[in-house]
């Protein structure tokens, strides 16, 4: 059974609440990751503890577990003419800012003459998560100890 530290290989379908599909590794080689090490949602990792290969099941992941709760926050105006007038803006378009340090994605909410309202949350924040995964395989993981002892001649 899948633990903590371990190598698996998983297949998914994600659909939100809708049913409409966001996400599927069908066609593709399987999800791989390590059990436990947060390279996936949280709600994912929980959900593939325990299960054995050739196992299916379908989870539910609620929004805070997944990108977490839209943050009203991340939602801003930013004045029209910061942005260089080439730059088409459309309301669902996505704009990157940098901040010195990164890249930011941002879709745009709304657009007048003088300001354009921003999201910088992630576009799956706020929703809740379903996942239909099939256990392909894992490799337990965990540390191997050796130990070495002194020959006398």
């Amino acid at each position: 059974m899948v633990k903590t530290g371990d190598s698996i290989r998983v297949h998914y379908k994600g659909t939100f609440d809708d049913g409409s599909v966001f996400d599927s590794s069908e066609g593709r080689e399987p999800l791989e990751f390590e059990a436990g090490s947060g390279m996936v949602i949280k709600g994912f990792d929980e959900g593939v503890m325990g299960m054995k290969p050739g196992e299916k099941k379908t989870i539910h992941i609620l929004a805070a577990d997944a990108y977490g709760e839209s943050n009203l926050e991340m939602i801003f105006d930013f004045n029209r003419l910061d942005i260089p007038a080439e730059i088409p803006l459309e309301v669902g378009g996505v704009l990157n800012m940098h901040n010195g340090q990164q890249e930011v994605p941002v879709v745009i909410l709304e657009v007048s003459a003088t300001k354009v309202k921003l999201d910088a949350n992630h576009p799956m924040a706020g929703k809740n998560l379903n996942f239909e995964l099939e256990l392909v395989s894992f490799e337990t993981g965990g540390n191997t100890s050796i130990e070495f002892e002194e020959i006398s001649a």
